[in-house]
Formats: C-alpha cells, structure tokens, sequence
C-alpha cells in the first residue's frame, strides 16, 4: 500500500511527475539528451539565482557532498555542524581524507556567524561546510550573514546545501557569493530520490584544478566540460531529468514568488495547528525552515502510534524525529506540491488521532 508522505524526503510525487518520467529512452549523447539538458539550465539558475552553470549528478545529494570536499579542499575544511546531517559532513570529510574542523552547536540552533568568523580567522582553513536548511532539526541558518563572514576570507571556498530549502524560500547563489551550491531531487522538486543539482563557481572549478585526487565521478572539471557540450559526465537517470524538467516548468508557470509565498502559508498552517495542540517549535520560531515543520514532543505522544493509525486510516504519514531527536521531536513537510487542502486532510486526520491519543 502507497502512503502520501508528509515526512521531510522523500515526499508525495504527483501523477503527472510519474507521467513525465515515462518518456521514451534516449541516448545521452545524442541531440535529444543535449535540447532536454539545455531547456531546463535557464529554469534552474533562476531558482538558484545563479549566472553559473547548473550540473546534474546521478546521485543522492551526498554524492556531490563527497565530491565538494574532494574537489576544493587542499588545506583544512570547517564543517559548521548543528543537526545530523551537518555533524554528518565532518565524518564524511575525514573519511575523504581531508583535515577538518568542528563548529560546533546545539541540535536547533542555527550556525553563528561570529563564531564562523572567529574560526576563519585562524587561517587554518580553505572551504567551509554549511547547511541552510538543517533538515534533521527543521533549522535555518542566517545565510546571508554567513556568507557576508565568509567573503571577508577569500582563500575560502564556500559549500552550501540546500537540500530542503531550495525552491521553497529565496536562496541567491550569486548574491550571497556563494562557491558550491547543491540541492536534490527528493525534497521542495518532488520527484523521486536519485539526482542532486550542484552550481560551481569558476573560482570553485580552478581550485579542483589543483587537486590531483579529487576522483572521477564527482569531477568539477568533468562536469564543466561535459555541461559545455550539454551532457553529463556519466550515464544519468534520464527519466529522472525528464521529471526536473516538468518540474521545472511547474514551477515557473506558478512563478517563483508564488512558490515561496505558498511554502510560507502552508508552513504556518501546520505551526498554527501545533499551537493549538499545546506544541512549539523544536528550533527557536524565527529559525525554522519554511519547507517543513520541526516539533518538541513535549507531550511524550507515542508517536509509532500516530504513524501507525494516520497509515491504516488516512493512508498518510508524518515523521517521528531522526536521530537522537526520534520520539522527542515529530516532523511535517509542506514542501513541493502541497496545497491548501492536502495540508487540511493532513491536519483533520492529526486532529482525530491525537484527540484519541489525548494530545
């Protein structure tokens, strides 16, 4: 049995995504491959707002994680670290073989940038990891803040993942003068796991020029010289780009500022529905995201429970916290297609189980 999925990622893909992905195959290194490929590279640097060009990596975003730290880290690289994912990073560069530091903060806490500053100043390092959107906690960091930090360090090459607030709240790559900025499918595009985006600044592409062991398969200078000739590297999930591709004239038909304005109202749906139950936010209001919602389970709610009757009565389910955060913390995703009324089935389904729980 299918359930829609209100959990941060994957989340509910619509028919007519499914419907786009069933296109006939083409090789990708035909003319085919070049038109799908160049048609949908205007779409997506406007979402990035970027005049550099957008690769498409056969991946989960970790790939191009990986790959960010392979390709620019010559030095040190500073992992900011405030949830799973971004404490993941740190791991992830030691396992590459790189020297990296930790900065540091409380699970729901958004990264300081004065911290960031201070620990720039050492000059012990040459990138920077930051999460915009720290999924696992439902935070959001000040990026533009940041990033003003970051640009007074210029041997410091900027990695930025936007995984979950990409396309659901403004994030200008060119402006915040950002290096490395990557998303992925999975999250606000609403498409099946399997492809990351990643835009790479030319300052980005000539330090990997320095590096002798940055790989293959993740390879700035592959990307860049295939992106020129409107390919890819390797052999990517076609039928996943034929589904960014309708997602991406989704999205512009509904306009950009629509798009945001409609992940702000739904997400404060669900944040007045929570009130209302007596829960706050797990992060602090004014840091968290806007593609999903972050809860302290204040009410110790047996959350396997409301997961186990919202899929046998509503056919949906929500998030039970990730990580040490699982039954202390509850998530719901409002990102991509939702709308009005599917956030409303979701929330008069909430209220009838939790009513039963005594929530």
């Amino acid at each position: 049995m299918s359930y829609r999925l209100y959990i941060p990622g994957p989340i509910n893909v619509s028919e007519d995504t499914f419907r786009a992905m069933t296109q006939g195959m083409v090789g990708h290194r035909s003319k085919d491959f070049v038109a799908l490929y160049e048609s949908i590279q205007p779409g997506l640097q406007r979402m990035m707002e970027t005049s550099d060009p957008v690769y498409l990596s056969t991946s989960s975003s970790w790939g191009v994680m990986e790959g960010s730290i392979r390709n620019v880290v010559a030095k040190k690289v500073l992992c900011c670290m405030n949830g799973a994912f971004s404490d993941k990073w740190l791991d992830v560069a030691k396992r590459c073989g790189k020297q990296a530091g930790a900065l540091q903060f409380d699970w729901g806490k958004p990264v300081c940038p004065e911290a960031v500053r201070q620990e720039l100043s050492t000059g012990a390092y040459d990138a920077i990891t930051i999460i915009h959107s720290e999924t696992s906690t439902g935070t959001l960091s000040p990026l533009s803040e940041i990033m003003k930090v970051v640009r007074e360090f210029p041997e410091v090459i900027s990695i930025v993942d936007t995984v979950s607030s990409f396309t659901t709240l403004p994030v200008s790559k060119d402006k915040n003068g950002v290096d490395i900025m990557l998303s992925g499918s999975q999250k606000a595009l609403a498409m099946p796991p399997g492809l990351a985006l990643l835009s790479v600044s030319e300052r980005a592409r000539k330090r990997a020029e320095t590096i002798s062991d940055r790989g293959y398969y993740f390879d700035f200078l592959e990307f860049q010289a295939n992106h020129e000739k409107g390919m890819t590297p390797s052999t990517p999930a076609i039928s996943l780009v034929y589904a960014l591709q309708h997602q991406v004239r989704q999205i512009e038909a509904e306009g950009l500022e629509n798009r945001y304005a409609r992940h702000t109202r739904l997400n404060e749906k669900v944040r007045t529905w929570a009130r209302s139950r007596g829960f706050s936010l797990f992060p602090e209001e004014k840091f968290g995201t806007r593609g999903l919602n972050c809860f302290a389970n204040t009410k110790n709610v047996d959350l396997e429970a409301v997961n186990k009757a919202l899929k046998s009565r509503f056919q949906c389910v929500i998030d039970g916290g990730y990580g040490k955060l699982k039954g202390k913390t509850f998530r719901i995703s409002n990102m991509g297609d939702e709308t009005d009324a599917t956030m409303d089935t979701l929330i008069n389904a909430l209220d009838t189980v939790f009513g039963e729980l005594g929530a």
